[in-house]
């Protein structure tokens, strides 16, 4: 009768790491796609007021934002201390809103074109006049639905 032992002290075998380098680089390439970055610079300072009533806009995608403010030193030289009108990443003029509401309208599903807002970041010490400008090109573009950024009042 032949005797069988238990061969002890073996371990299991080690697991294989050599598919690691492929999951990194598959999770690195997700977060790469599905990363946003900030598309736009402050070209201009917005120092937002503060408000009392304060209601927060659910879909970020169909908000495009203008800025109205005094530009920033380094473009003091070329544009001068009158407020001006950033639309996304340059600055520009009121008669540009048109092209601007457009250009955004192509990136939304047409099902959402009707709940657009734009979003108007104005600094708390610029005059009303060049807000009242953009306000009314915005209506003659059919961008009706226009809001205010504010920050909530410190308690």
């Amino acid at each position: 009768m032949a005797k069988f032992s238990k061969k002890r002290g073996k371990s299991k075998p080690e697991v294989s790491t050599a598919s690691l380098p492929d999951i990194i680089f598959m999770l690195l390439f997700f977060f790469m796609v599905v990363t946003v970055l900030r598309d736009s610079e402050l070209k201009v300072n917005v120092v937002t007021p503060y408000a009392t009533a304060l209601t927060k806009l659910e879909e970020k995608s169909l908000v495009n934002y203008l800025y109205i403010g005094k530009p920033v030193k380094k473009y003091v030289e070329t544009y001068g201390t009158k407020p001006r009108l950033q639309l996304g990443d340059k600055f520009a003029t009121v008669e540009d809103i048109p092209l601007f509401l457009e250009k955004h309208k192509i990136k939304v599903p047409e099902a959402k074109h009707g709940r657009i807002t734009s979003s108007l970041r104005v600094d708390g010490k610029v005059t009303m006049g060049i807000v009242q400008d953009v306000k009314t090109k915005l209506r003659k573009s059919g961008q009706l639905r226009v809001n205010y950024s504010a920050k909530a009042r410190p308690q």
